[in-house]
C-alpha cells in the first residue's frame, strides 16, 4: 500500500509532465485512488496463483505441508475455520475501512492513513487494555519516526539527483534511448521492466520509485498506447519482487527473525524462488491483459 501511494505521486507528476511536453496544457491526472482500484484485481489474481501453487505442492508432496497440530488452548467443538475467521475479522474490517474510504472518494490517502492508525490503536486498546496499548504505542511511534525520516532523506537525495539529471539533458537522452529500442513501445516497456527487476537486487523499492520512475515514466507515457494506471500497476508488481529476492529483500529478513533455527537462510533463498517466478508470471499476464488493471478504475471513476 505504501509503495502504491509513493508510486501514485511520482506517476501523477510524470503523466502531467508527459502531457505538457506534448502541448496539452490542461493535463489529466492519475490519482492514488486510481492505482488502488487498478491494483485490486491483479492483487487478487496474484493471491489466486499463490493458492494454486500451495495446493499443488500439498497434493504432490504432502510431507511438505503437514496438518497443524491441535491447539490445547482452543475451545473444544469450535471449528478451525470459525476460529480463523474470528481472528481475521478485525484486521479485515480495518483494511476495508482504509481502502474503502479511498476508493469511495471519502478520504485522501493521508486521511485514510489516519483512519488506519486510529483503528489500529483502538484494536490494540481493546485487545491489550489501555496500559498494554500504551506500552506498545511508544516503540511503534519511535519506529514510525525512523522510517519516515529515512524516506524523507531518500526523497531529498532522489529529488536532487533528478534535478541534476534533468538539468544536464538526461530526460532527452532517456527519451531517445527508449524510442530507438527494437520493438517500439513494447521494447521500451520491456527494457524498463527488466531494468527495474535487476535494480531490485541492489536497490530498495523506495529508492527505485524516487530515482528511476521520475526518469523513465515521462518518456514511456509519451509513447502511444501506454496507460498510466496500467504502467504504474506493472511497476508496482515488478517492485514487489524486490521485497522477496536477495540480498536486500526485507521479507527474507522478517522471516529470518521469526523462523526456527533449523530453517537456514539458504532454505529461504531457495524457497522464495517459486514465489518470485509466480510474480513474474502475473506480470506477463498483466502485460497481455491490461484490462485487469484499467477496467475497475474506469468503472469507478470514468475516463
Amino acid at each position: 500500500m505504501v509503495a502504491l501511494v509513493l508510486l501514485g505521486d511520482q506517476m501523477s507528476n510524470a503523466y502531467q509532465a508527459a502531457q505538457l511536453s506534448q502541448g496539452i496544457f490542461a493535463p489529466r491526472s492519475v490519482t492514488v485512488a486510481d492505482l488502488f482500484a487498478g491494483a485490486l484485481v491483479p492483487a487478487f489474481a496474484l493471491v489466486g496463483l499463490y493458492l494454486v501453487y500451495l495446493l499443488a505442492v500439498a497434493a504432490l508432496r504432502p510431507k511438505s505441508a503437514p496438518a497443524l497440530p491441535a491447539d490445547p488452548r482452543a475451545p473444544r467443538g469450535l471449528p478451525l475455520a470459525w476460529r480463523l475467521i474470528n481472528v481475521l475479522i478485525a484486521p479485515i474490517l480495518l483494511i476495508l475501512a482504509v481502502l474503502g474510504s479511498v476508493l469511495a472518494g471519502i478520504a485522501t490517502p493521508t486521511e485514510a492513513a489516519s483512519v488506519g492508525a486510529v483503528g489500529a490503536i483502538l484494536l490494540a486498546a481493546a485487545k491489550l487494555g489501555p496500559t498494554g496499548c500504551a506500552g506498545v504505542l511508544v516503540p511503534v511511534l519511535a519506529r514510525t519516526t525512523q522510517i519516515t525520516s529515512m524516506i524523507f532523506l531518500i526523497l531529498i537525495g532522489a529529488t536532487l539527483f533528478s534535478l541534476v539529471f534533468r538539468g544536464l539533458g538526461g530526460d532527452d537522452l532517456v527519451q531517445r534511448a527508449l524510442s530507438n529500442l527494437p520493438g517500439g513501445v513494447a521494447g521500451a516497456v520491456v527494457a524498463v521492466m527488466i531494468a527495474m527487476f535487476l535494480l531490485g537486487f541492489v536497490m530498495d523499492a523506495f529508492e527505485i520509485i524516487f530515482v528511476v520512475v521520475p526518469i523513465v515514466a515521462p518518456a514511456l507515457l509519451k509513447m502511444p498506447g501506454v496507460d498510466p494506471v496500467w504502467l504504474a500497476v506493472m511497476m508496482a508488481l515488478n517492485l514487489q519482487t524486490s521485497y522477496m529476492h536477495p540480498p536486500l529483500g526485507p521479507t527474507l529478513f522478517f522471516l529470518r527473525g521469526v523462523a526456527p533455527a533449523e530453517i537456514t537462510t539458504r532454505h529461504m533463498y531457495v524457497g522464495i524462488i517459486p514465489f518470485v517466478l509466480i510474480q513474474l508470471v502475473a506480470l506477463v499476464v498483466l502485460w497481455f491483459a491490461p484490462g485487469l488493471a484499467t477496467a475497475l478504475p474506469r468503472k469507478l471513476y470514468g475516463g
